[in-house]
């Protein structure tokens, strides 16, 4: 997962990053493999009832445009849909509108505040 996200993400503290208290504490997590090498991931937190929350869609930059991140994302709805969610989230910068809108999302307003 390090490798993976300090390939994918321009600023990231993946080198020193402890991803387990993530993982253990999710609805579900997808990942992608090319042969051992993982090149795509997504983590679907939740709220423990009815929504579930998109996060970390990563994928490898030299696997990027092959499908592998609209697969993630179609796999993690379909494991929060099995795990009792009846809404799923997700926040995402304005470059990947497109991207999320094609994965089935549709806009709505959301509120955001920075806590560090």
């Amino acid at each position: 997962m390090r490798n993976l996200f300090s390939d994918a993400w321009e600023q990231t503290d993946a080198e020193l990053r402890d991803f387990t208290p993530i993982l253990v504490r999710s609805l579900a997590y997808v990942c992608a493999y090319a042969e051992a090498d993982l090149v795509g991931f997504v983590n679907v937190a939740w709220d423990g009832d009815q929504h579930a929350f998109l996060l970390d869609t990563t994928v490898r930059k030299s696997a990027r445009r092959a499908g592998i991140g609209t697969a993630l994302v179609h796999r993690a709805v379909d494991e929060a849909r099995k795990g009792g969610a009846q809404w799923m989230h997700v926040d995402f910068e304005p470059h990947l509108t497109g991207f999320y809108r094609n994965c089935g999302f549709r806009d709505t307003e959301a509120g955001l505040i920075k806590l560090r």
